[in-house]
């Protein structure tokens, strides 16, 4: 999101412009038919932003918790502008639905300070899986609209 004085976001802002970066993305399997949303809107919205198809590589963990130590593998080869954090956590009927997202959300965090690289977090956490699907393609968007103005800022 930009600031609020730049109205809002257009892709004929510089900071949207994706054509020099490279674009790392973790994608969680666990609820895999929106998670495989969240990753097809994401790439599709990078490869619009200009960002090269062979400029984005994504790989895959078991679930959210598996995400933040991937991201800190990609992060560390130097290699990527911006990292996307994808996953799909639904409440249950335990206290595992917010283990699970307080400590992937953190994760996540730590490794964008820890390395000082922009890392967009769409791990979705929703009371069910029809919130999930409302949300899995426009959270994917603004993912990867977010990586690319972070990366063009910093």
């Amino acid at each position: 999101m930009i600031g609020a004085d730049q109205g809002v976001l257009d892709a004929s802002n510089p900071r949207l412009n994706g054509k020099k970066l490279t674009i790392g993305i973790v994608q969680a399997r666990f609820n895999a038919p929106i998670t495989n949303a969240l990753a097809e809107a994401c790439k599709h919205e990078l490869m619009a932003l200009g960002v090269a198809e062979k400029n984005i590589d994504l790989v895959q963990v078991p679930g959210a918790l598996e995400v933040p130590v991937a991201l800190m593998a990609m992060a560390e080869k130097l290699k990527y502008d911006a990292l996307v954090a994808l996953g799909c956590i639904v409440r249950g009927e335990t206290y595992h639905f917010e283990l699970v997202a307080n400590e992937s959300g953190a994760g996540v965090s730590r490794v964008s300070l820890d390395y000082q690289l922009p890392i967009a977090n769409a791990i979705l956490t929703t009371e069910n899986m029809e919130q999930a699907t409302a949300r899995q393609t426009d959270k994917g968007r603004d993912a990867a609209r977010a990586a690319v103005e972070m990366a063009n800022l910093l």
